[in-house]
């Protein structure tokens, strides 16, 4: 009797193994994607790199009582800007500059000098922009032949300076002075390399007799 009972208990517990595996492999596979799935959720991403962003038009640096001076090839000063307080803008990579006084020299070594209550100038002080009581005075000087150049000053709220080029640019009212003589207009273009003045709109001027040697 015995023997019969641990029989049928040896039979129950091979079928009921046999059973379970055929489960077997599902079981696995369960624990396999679980496995997979906290691996997932747990291992650190690591993010491509962002591409840098684009430069606003904000200061990225400041600069106060300031000089800014400029050079040629061959260590020749070309300009100097001198300011009460100035802003780069890295996205126009341009200085905005309180109280500006610029000092340019062309090769033949004359000066003209410009202030304004504001100036804009571009990165290599090539190009100054001049905003609220400009003034560019170029000083009296002998020309390549000899000839006496007289002082000439040029004032405006306005006034756009190119001193690589030796160009001055305005369009909005002028007034000129030269030597005895007065100009006004209503717009400039002023090429000192050529010596070509243009006055434009409404032009008024005053000649002045010169005054004779003594």
């Amino acid at each position: 009797m015995r023997a019969g009972v641990m029989s049928w208990l040896w039979r129950s517990l091979r079928k009921g193994w046999d059973r379970s595996a055929v489960y077997t492999p599902i079981l696995l596979m369960g624990l396999v994607a679980l496995g997979t799935y906290w691996l997932a959720r747990n291992t650190p991403t690591f993010a491509p790199p962002s591409a840098p962003a684009p430069p606003t038009h904000e200061p990225d640096y400041f600069m106060r009582r300031f000089a800014v001076r400029h050079f040629d090839d061959t260590g020749r000063l070309k300009s100097e800007v001198f300011g009460t307080e100035a802003r780069h803008y890295p996205d126009t990579d341009t200085l905005e500059i309180d109280n500006p006084r610029v000092r340019a020299f062309n090769e033949r070594g004359e000066l003209t000098v410009a202030t304004a209550r504001r100036g804009i100038s571009n990165g290599d002080g090539s190009e100054v922009q001049l905003i609220g009581d400009a003034v560019v005075t170029r000083e009296a000087s002998r020309g390549p032949d000899g000839e006496l150049r007289p002082r000439m000053e040029i004032s405006g709220e306005f006034l756009h300076a190119f001193v690589d080029t030796e160009r001055l640019l305005s369009h909005k009212p002028v007034v000129l002075v030269q030597g005895n003589h007065r100009f006004t207009a209503d717009r400039l273009d002023y090429d000192n390399l050529d010596r070509v003045l243009q006055l434009e709109g409404r032009v008024r001027g005053t000649l002045a007799p010169e005054p004779r040697p003594s």
